[in-house]
């Protein structure tokens, strides 16, 4: 039977299409018959031909991946002695390579130890002193432990001594480079008792990274994996020689003479190690090299006549090059801002970049502001509070500079800001937008790219104004309709379409004299059929899932049901993730304005939504088997054609298994699709209600299986819709309380909550776990009691929450024996536990008191512990907001009083203390907390009211801050109604209403206006005596939307008390107001 193999495999070997087809028809015979392991075995050692031979082995490697089962065990051990003695005598290394890969595919299925003649080879050949033998053997040694790693783990300490030897051969790069690949591989796996050997091998490694770049550069670059698997894994092992490692990278890193993959490989592992360790690189005093390593390449100059891949006029412009060292050092500083304390890292990083903003070369003044850029989103808190007004001064001021790549930098800078820094940013309105203005006067002069840049600084500014945007809105909508019906260039419409939904979601109802030819012009993109426009149609569906969220019910309902047609002919019409993507948006958004209209098309939307999660498409599992090893000087041959023919023979079995896969890679428009699937499911479900019932079970077994997905976006927003899901279920079960509804919720918490506690506690991503700890805390607001049906859930949710406190959790390095500085830390690293603090009050909201004051006790220490004037503002704020809110929903839980009484004397302290602090924000937190605590504590704390009210007239006093002085106003009243006889009312009350009306907490105009209703029946002289100062303050809020209806009701029944039984004084005080106030008052009152 060889004979015959032979001949049909070199027929697969010539160009001649009908022998091809030819040979694989008798191919196909041929596996069918038992023998032809035998036969391949015979032909792979025996051929003359190597493309004979290397086909025979990849076929047997297959074989053996897919069907080794199925092979004897005669033919197994014959195969296991054939394919070493080929190796042996094989010549060609394109055939060594691939009968390496079938030897690595026998040792998936047969451990080392039951393969004694493998082993016995690898120990001759990597041992040999002929420099030919060692790196074929070292070949071999990696294919086989880089396929079952853990196989070889009784030989790890002999292995090691092995790779020391192999390390001191420098003269041998391509043994430095299969050692190197196969210490990767091992890392992962190895124990203490390897530890000592690990650290000697890397002062080694680096000299033989070193030799390898001088060599091959791309071996170098794929080599340095090994130190991202040190600090991934064995970061004690690095810690000691982690300096060297680090001042080796930069070296690399800022060589320019080296490939930018070689440098970008090198950067991308400091800024790995900074991710992962940033307290190790803080207390090695590794911050300051970093920096002065880093910024030469941040602000290099392009070689003469080219430029920054982002300033190029065709790329396109939001999406710069990943693979330039430039954009590595910015990811760099970006990573730093996302995981240091800012006041370390600014003390550091601004002499620096102001040097750069200070000096007359262009490409420097773009590092700082790039510098300047990255650190928003990190360090957002640290600039808001301390040098706003100065990095606003510097982006203005380079907005004009002569220099079109300064005025880029500044421009994306400004988006940066405008994005991270809200809602400070947005008080400079008054100088920032006729500077963005006038970059849009001259929109057909500018290069595309520029415009580029101006429009994502101008969306990002002016989503956030609110109602500051009314006075540009007219400028605004005639810049954008004069890009929509006079450019050609179709990346401007596109630009002007995204900026329409950026004014939308700054004007809402604003917008609505500009809505008929908005609509006009979206509805004409979305019916043109060229595949030029597909661009233009995905941003303009985008646009149109903004204008439902914003323009309000009334306006949009009537275009509902059109908009779910148009999406899904779209969607049916035409196969592109992103529009795909952008109709669930939209889809999402109807449901906000008109869910019954969705309703016909949910068994449509829901296929199409859970189809993208279940999809592989864009994915890429990367195989071990599809790396090429070069041995010698040219270039491997390729398996993938052969292993292409084989799979023919060899279909019936199931695909790779995943220890197979090396890694995933996705591109990015598929990510962004099951993202937003998930999202749009969860959104659905619960605006839709009984109507999703059918398609519950199934999205949410679709959505469940993307929790473990590579791309942690998609894990985030999984955990989302499983939350919504939880929270539509309860909604239906509210609705409609019949047993089997109660079960379904049942059901569903017990697979939910468990799967967000594990998560916490195990994902190594911050965004996941702060998404995980939002959609849990959603649940609990929304179904409260019935989270904690299960007894055992209401401790396993308080010790989470607890864990993230104290910096237990994995994403927090939690186990780390770094010594913390407690009152520094990354303003992320903050935020991930505010999201856990946040959990507090809704679980004091969702139990009875008593039933949680022991997990309380256990937990405020931890919240108070933020309260310390060391601590930063945002924690000092965040500590007293939710000592607030704790104290607030103890208020209405049965046993509240008495818990919030015994807590009373460790809390005051903590509020007086805060109403004191420098910062308004940690003011008015504490403001609120007093009021609350009066509230929560009732009689028990009337001891403490001269204290209080102290406290609060001086502070009212001095105080400027108008949010501060609304929430004074409400404190005031919430002790008035806990105790009204422990106030003195004649002083007090004036006061109070000499402050109406309230000017930035509208919500406590509830508070405000319960009391004075509630004063007038207790003591109605005083209250009569101030009517004018009322009225007057009445007349602000009464038929305003901030006011809910019960308040609304409470206060013009107030007024009509005035008006029945004092006619007089009421209508002095009315007259007294301004004409439209009069007016305003009258309606209200008269259609209550």
């Amino acid at each position: 039977m060889s004979e015959d193999l032979e001949h049909i495999l070199s027929q697969l070997t010539q160009p001649d299409n009908a022998l091809i087809q030819q040979a694989t028809a008798h191919l196909k015979q041929a596996f069918k018959d038992p023998a032809i392991i035998p036969a391949l075995c015979a032909v792979m050692t025996s051929s003359q031909n190597p493309q004979v031979r290397q086909s025979a082995a990849v076929m047997l490697r297959m074989f053996v991946k897919k069907q080794w089962k199925k092979i004897s065990l005669d033919h197994r051990e014959s195969l296991k002695a054939v394919v070493l003695q080929a190796f042996t005598q094989e010549t060609e290394h394109t055939v060594r390579h691939s009968l390496s890969q079938l030897s690595a595919a026998i040792v998936k299925h047969e451990t080392p130890n039951r393969w004694p003649a493998l082993l016995q080879l690898l120990n001759a050949s990597t041992k040999s002193t002929n420099p030919h033998d060692r790196p074929v053997g070292l070949l071999l040694l990696n294919k086989v432990v880089d396929s079952n790693p853990e196989a070889f783990k009784p030989h790890y300490c002999q292995l090691l001594q092995l790779f020391g030897t192999v390390l001191q051969d420098l003269n041998n790069p391509t043994a430095l480079y299969y050692c190197i690949l196969t210490v990767t591989a091992i890392t992962p796996y190895t124990g203490t008792e390897e530890m000592n050997q690990m650290r000697s091998l890397i002062p080694s490694l680096i000299v033989a990274l070193k030799h390898l770049i001088k060599a091959d550069q791309d071996q170098a670059s794929e080599a340095m994996e090994v130190f991202n698997e040190l600090m991934e894994s064995k970061v004690s092992i690095i810690t000691p020689q982690v300096t060297d490692i680090v001042c080796f990278c930069l070296e690399v890193g800022a060589d320019t003479t080296l490939s930018n993959s070689l440098r970008v490989k090198a950067l991308a592992c400091v800024a790995f190690l900074i991710r992962l360790k940033s307290k190790v690189v803080l207390k090695q005093k590794l911050l300051s090299p970093i920096l002065q390593a880093i910024f030469p390449v941040l602000s290099a100059a392009p070689p003469p006549g080219e430029e920054d891949p982002e300033d190029e006029e065709d790329s396109d412009g939001d999406d710069t090059d990943n693979e330039s060292p430039k954009h590595c050092a910015a990811q760099i500083i970006d990573t730093m801002a996302l995981h240091m304390p800012p006041e370390k890292l600014f003390q550091q990083l601004m002499p620096l970049t102001q040097a750069c903003l200070a000096s007359q070369h262009p490409y420097e003044k773009k590092g700082g502001l790039m510098c300047l850029a990255v650190l928003a989103e990190g360090c957002a808190d640290h600039i808001r509070t301390k040098m706003l007004s100065s990095v606003l001064q510097t982006v203005c001021q380079s907005l004009s500079d002569s220099n079109q790549v300064v005025r880029s930098a500044a421009l994306f800078a400004l988006g940066q800001f405008s994005e991270h820094l809200q809602p400070d940013v947005s008080k400079y309105c008054g100088e920032l937008m006729p500077l963005l203005l006038g970059y849009l006067s001259s929109l057909n002069k500018a290069k595309v790219n520029h415009v580029t840049k101006a429009f994502y600084a101008l969306e990002n500014f002016m989503e956030n104004l609110g109602e500051d945007i009314e006075p540009y809105l007219p400028t605004l909508m005639e810049t954008m309709f004069s890009a929509l019906n006079n450019t050609e260039n179709l990346k401007i419409k596109v630009l002007a379409v995204s900026a329409i939904g950026a004014i939308a979601n700054a004007a809402k109802e604003l917008l609505v004299p500009y809505f008929p030819p908005v609509i006009e012009s979206l509805k004409g993109f979305l019916t043109a059929t060229t595949e030029t426009m597909r661009p233009l149609q995905t941003q303009a569906l985008d646009t149109l899932s903004v204008l439902a969220r914003t323009i309000g019910k009334d306006v949009f309902s009537p275009l509902a049901a059109e908009c779910v047609l148009l999406g899904l002919k779209l969607t049916d019409t035409i196969d592109d993730p992103d529009l795909r993507r952008c109709a669930y948006d939209l889809y999402a958004a109807v449901s906000t304005v008109s869910p019954d209209c969705l309703a016909p098309h949910l068994p449509a939307i829901t296929t199409v939504m859970q189809l993208a999660l279940k999809s592989n498409e864009g994915i890429t599992a990367h195989l071990e088997e599809d790396k090429t090893f070069v041995l010698l000087d040219d270039d491997d041959d390729d398996d993938e054609e052969e292993e292409k023919d084989i799979d023919d023979f060899l279909e019936d079995e199931p695909e790779t298994d995943a220890h197979d896969v090396a890694g995933f890679s996705v591109e990015n428009a598929y990510i962004n699709e099951k993202e937003d699937a998930c999202d749009a499911l969860g959104e659905i479900a619960f605006n839709t209600g009984a109507a999703f019932q059918p398609f519950l079970e199934l999205s949410f077994q679709q959505v469940y299986e993307m929790r473990d997905f590579p791309h942690e976006d998609v894990r985030r927003a999984a955990f989302g819709a499983m939350g919504q899901f939880c929270r539509a279920q309860h909604k239906v079960w509210k609705e409609n309380p019949t047993e089997a509804n109660h079960q379904a919720l049942q059901k569903l918490l017990d697979v939910v909550l468990p799967c967000f506690l594990e998560t916490v506690q195990a994902e190594r991503e911050r965004q996941v776990v702060m998404g995980v700890l939002e959609a849990m805390n959603g649940v609990i607001q929304s179904c409260q009691g019935e989270v904690f049906k299960n007894p055992a859930r209401l401790r396993e949710i308080s010790h989470v929450i607890r864990d993230v406190l104290k910096k237990k959790t994995s994403c927090q390095d939690g186990g780390s024996d770094e010594a913390d500085d407690e009152d520094q830390q990354a303003e992320y690293d903050a935020m991930l536990q505010e999201f856990a603090g946040e959990g507090i009050p809704l679980l004091a909201s969702a139990v009875p008191a008593d039933t949680f004051a022991p997990f309380l006790n256990d937990l405020l220490p931890l919240i108070m512990s933020k309260a310390k004037s060391s601590c930063t503002v945002a924690d000092r704020s965040f500590s007293v907001g939710v000592i607030g809110e704790i104290l607030q929903a103890l208020v209405g839980v049965s046993g509240g009083r008495g818990v919030a009484g015994r807590l009373s004397n460790r809390l005051l302290p903590v509020l007086v203390a805060g109403v004191k602090d420098s910062d308004a924000e940690v003011r008015n937190n504490s403001v609120f907390g007093l009021g609350c605590l009066a509230e929560a504590a009732g009689p028990i704390i009337v001891s403490d009211y001269p204290t209080m009210l102290s406290v609060f007239s001086n502070l009212l006093a001095k105080e400027s801050d108008r949010r501060v002085i609304d929430n004074l106003c409400a404190a005031l009243c919430r002790m008035i109604m806990s105790n009204v006889g422990a106030v003195p009312l004649e002083q007090v009350v004036p006061a109070l209403v000499a402050c109406l009306p309230l000017k930035e907490d509208l919500e406590e105009n509830k508070t405000v206006f319960s009391c004075l209703a509630m004063l007038y029946k207790h003591n109605t002289t005083m209250i009569v005596n101030l009517m004018k100062p009322i009225v007057a303050a009445s007349s602000h809020v009464l038929g305003s939307k901030d006011l809910d209806t019960k308040t609304q009701s409470t206060l013009s029944t107030l007024m009509q008390q005035f008006a029945e039984h004092y006619p007089e004084d009421f209508q002095a005080a009315v007259t007294s107001l301004p004409v439209d106030q009069q007016a305003k008052l009258s309606t209200a009152i008269a259609t209550s």
